[in-house]
């Protein structure tokens, strides 16, 4: 093991390559080409799709890495052409395709893929998906064009829609610039529209094959799939901006207050965080949520174990209460109350849900048998007096948008999200943070005159409502729906994070709680059954541990938004010194950026502080500072603080 860890595990956490994208050009169109598919299709550098791919899923809605071969680039000044053949699959089954993508000057781009299966193939979805962007398009109108020819006249949704906007889609045209439409034909079967940002992906999702059939379906051996997706742009292209501009920073006013940060705990960490409580104590969190499922073993000492925990690190402690009986759910919780009462009632607010509700039911689907909502909610208000009752979703903010809370019986609404359920490459995790104010939005509008809370969130996947479970990812790759996922243990896990908790501050979240203490979503190293590159043998602090102690000082300050460029996620809050200023930059490049007045200090996580930082917890405190500046330059996933003049 050298004494440094490589740049790929400072930033990513992961030696795992990333081939680099390639950008084809046709005039004004732009695409960047991704692994066979295309993504932030632009025109006169204005994103009119944010990708088009053809994917193939397996029955837990994972999705294949398909392997490219004979792909062969035409490229030309007023134009491209790409063939490649593919093939999907696993051990069990494979799906074998071919796929042609073709633009040119005038705007016209067109990819369609043919395919069969090689061998029965088991699947969720197989075609294709394509996403338009959020920044510019939410609450706009949108022309529709059914399958059966019927043209219809609609909006893209600000509220979060719960289920699927736009249904039996065959077009669809909107709006990308002032004097820009574009049109996106979709062939070859019947598609329909799901509002991604239910999943924190920062795009509206129009997919091949209504939800309403069967799902999972197996192609047949030899069945073929031929479908395509053509998109024309009507318009002159925006004219060219000369130069690069200086990227200013501007902090507005006071909006509100800082929330109060928690830490979430499953019951499997509790031993290893005891015995690293002073280190994790030093985070601030000011709230435990942890995790209690009797279907997993849980029992009278995992409660115990909860509130010892809570107790050691300063927190207070909430419970999450899976209650996994139908017909005899009030017993359960009355039971339950017991045991609580019993350990001296140590949780302030108890959160519950049915097992049921841990998985999804995708819309058209029957629900699963479950207790009624409302007397369940009666049952527990009865279980635990005199405490904070609160309902929502373990699992996803998707299934709370679905299946919504009897707000009026309950006393705050609760949710998590993931940052990964679709795709697992690094642009998709960060740009997910775009969708957070629409996620709290729609929370609020549920929750009504309740508060909300954010409740244990990560990169990662915690439980996967759609399937058995998430990825265990042993070989510590980028994919989509992991449970460990290396991002977590790096700078973009850091400078995902302050994104995370300054969108959800903005959007008004009583508390925010993120990741873990030890396990896949924790904050220091301990020795798992999974890689961790360079941590391993010798411990450590991940770089998500300062931001989330930095941010975890400024709880109940009052708030001031940030507005930088797209790559800087940002939050600032008054104190008795003056303003603090937290800057990310969400790129892999270097970021300049001029600050809307001198610094008096300036300390920054990055490449170069990394090894520093994971070996002390008051690094942040003790790193060298930059003093007087009026400009700051952050490094790719670099994160700053800053205390101005």
């Amino acid at each position: 093991m050298t004494a440094a860890p490589s740049l790929a595990i400072r930033l990513f956490g992961t030696e795992e390559p990333v081939a680099p994208l390639r950008i084809l050009k046709a005039g004004a169109l732009t695409a960047e080409f991704d692994a066979g598919n295309l993504r932030h299709i632009r025109f006169g550098g204005v994103e009119i799709i944010r990708a088009i791919s053809f994917i193939v899923r397996d029955r837990n809605w994972g999705t294949y890495n398909p392997s490219l071969a004979n792909l062969v680039f035409d490229e030309r000044p007023d134009g491209f052409t790409i063939t490649y053949d593919a093939l999907a699959g696993d051990g069990q089954q494979s799906f074998r395709f071919s796929a042609r993508i073709e633009g040119d000057s005038a705007g016209r781009l067109d990819f369609s893929a043919r395919g069969h299966a090689e061998t029965d193939f088991l699947t969720n979805r197989t075609g294709f998906v394509v996403l338009h962007p959020i920044v510019g398009v939410s609450g706009r109108p949108v022309t529709i064009e059914h399958a059966d020819g019927v043209i219809e006249d609609g909006r893209f949704p600000d509220v979060i829609d719960p289920v699927q906007p736009i249904m039996n889609i065959r077009a669809l045209t909107h709006e990308a610039a002032p004097g820009v439409s574009v049109t996106c034909r979709m062939e070859g079967d019947v598609y329909e529209m799901e509002d991604q940002r239910n999943w924190t992906d920062a795009s509206y999702k129009t997919y091949v094959r209504p939800l309403a059939l069967p799902w999972p379906y197996t192609i047949a051996s030899g069945d073929g799939v031929e479908q395509a997706v053509r998109l024309s742009v009507d318009g002159t292209a925006p004219a060219a901006t000369s130069g690069a501009s200086a990227t200013s920073v501007t902090i507005g006013e006071v909006i509100g207050t800082v929330p109060p940060l928690g830490l979430g705990l499953d019951p499997s960490e509790i031993a290893d965080t005891l015995a690293r409580a002073d280190t994790l104590r030093s985070v601030g969190a000011k709230v435990l949520v942890g995790y209690y499922d009797p279907a997993k073993g849980h029992d009278r000492a995992t409660l115990a174990g909860i509130a010892e925990v809570a107790k050691a690190l300063g927190a207070e402690a909430w419970l999450e209460a899976v209650i996994v009986s139908v017909e005899g759910f009030a017993e359960e919780l009355a039971a339950l109350g017991r045991t609580v009462a019993e350990l001296g009632s140590p949780f302030s607010t108890v959160l519950v849900s049915p097992a049921p509700d841990l998985k999804c039911t995708l819309p058209g689907s029957v629900w699963p048998p479950a207790p009624p909502p409302r007397a369940m909610f009666e049952a527990a208000r009865q279980a635990f007096p005199g405490v904070r009752l609160g309902g929502g979703m373990f699992s996803l903010f998707t299934e709370m948008n679905r299946k919504r809370p009897p707000v009026d019986l309950i006393d705050i609404v609760s949710f998590t999200t993931t940052a990964m359920l679709h795709a697992g490459d690094d642009a998709s995790i960060v740009e997910g943070l775009e969708s957070l104010p629409a996620i709290a939005l729609s929370a609020r509008t549920i929750a009504g005159e309740k508060p909300y809370a954010v409740g244990p969130s990560a990169i990662g996947m915690r439980m996967n409502p759609y399937g058995e479970a998430p990825f265990a990812n042993p070989g510590n790759i980028r994919q989509a729906m992991n449970f460990n996922d290396p991002r977590h243990r790096g700078l973009l896990g850091a400078a995902w994070a302050l994104g995370y908790v300054a969108r959800f501050a903005e959007g008004g979240a009583e508390t925010v709680t993120l990741g873990g203490t030890t396990g896949a979503f924790g904050v220091v190293s301990v020795p798992q059954d999974w890689p961790q590159p360079w941590y391993e043998g010798r411990g450590g602090l991940f770089p998500i541990f300062h931001v989330l102690r930095g941010l975890a000082r400024l709880a109940g300050r009052p708030l001031r938004p940030v507005t930088a460029s797209p790559a800087i996620e940002g939050l600032a809050a008054d104190t008795p010194e003056g303003v603090e200023l937290w800057l990310a930059n969400r790129t892999g490049e270097t970021q300049t950026l001029s600050l809307p007045r001198p610094a008096r200090d300036a300390v920054v996580l990055d490449a170069d502080s990394f090894v520093a930082a994971a070996a002390d917890a008051d690094a942040l405190d003790t790193l060298g500072r930059a003093s007087a500046t009026s400009s700051i330059a952050l490094g790719p996933y670099a994160v700053a603080r800053l205390r101005l003049s």
